[in-house]
């Protein structure tokens, strides 16, 4: 059973706007890695790249789930050579929907879509579909589908640094959670600039 609480939640409520489904059916691994493609850029750029990638001008890079999925010539956008890649179009277009889906959301809370930045995005996996397949000689096989849960959120872009000064005047260290988010907005920038992401 889904919970119906976001796995986290962001650290300003008002000013972010969310977009959540479950039981998708479409592959966890290929939603994935197009999830984590997207995370840190803009809304405007992630809807280009979804597109384009759909259209095969540009690629996912397959850099967890890549065993067994062919090398790209294409991935060399991403700055990865030799590395595997897809074009998962039904991810691309279920997660433009829920990208459109948020996006309505800032809109009714009055945010600018033009800020909005994908600071989280989160993809695991659903209770399996089971079907069977008959083979020969009586055999009977597994012929499960996976699907999967998709939560998200976006947010203005964040200016705060990634080392912060505290009232003592000591330099304190930023959680990795934070850092990560920070290196992610700046690699959707890169992207949005047209520069290639490492």
């Amino acid at each position: 059973m889904v919970s119906k609480f976001y796995s986290r939640l962001p650290e300003d409520e008002e000013n972010c706007c969310k977009a959540r489904g479950s039981s998708l059916r479409v592959h966890f691994k290929n939603t994935r890695e197009t999830a984590a493609a997207i995370r840190g850029m803009t809304l405007k750029r992630a809807k280009a790249y979804l597109a384009a990638v759909i259209d095969k001008k540009e690629i996912v890079p397959f850099v967890r789930y890549k065993y067994g999925v062919g090398r790209k010539a294409q991935v060399k956008q991403w700055g990865l050579c030799g590395a595997s890649g897809r074009w998962p179009e039904k991810s691309c277009r279920i997660l433009l929907a829920l990208l459109q889906n948020a996006a309505a959301n800032g809109e009714s809370k009055g945010l600018d879509t033009d800020e909005l930045v994908i600071q989280h995005i989160q993809v695991n996996k659903a209770t399996q579909g089971r079907r069977r397949t008959y083979r020969a000689h009586g055999r009977i096989t597994a012929f499960n589908s996976h699907p999967c849960h998709v939560e998200l959120w976006l947010a203005p872009q964040r200016t705060a640094e990634v080392k912060k000064q505290s009232d003592e005047g000591t330099l304190v260290r930023a959680a990795r959670s934070q850092t990560s988010s920070v290196r992610a907005a700046v690699r959707g920038r890169r992207m949005a600039d047209g520069a290639t992401a490492r």
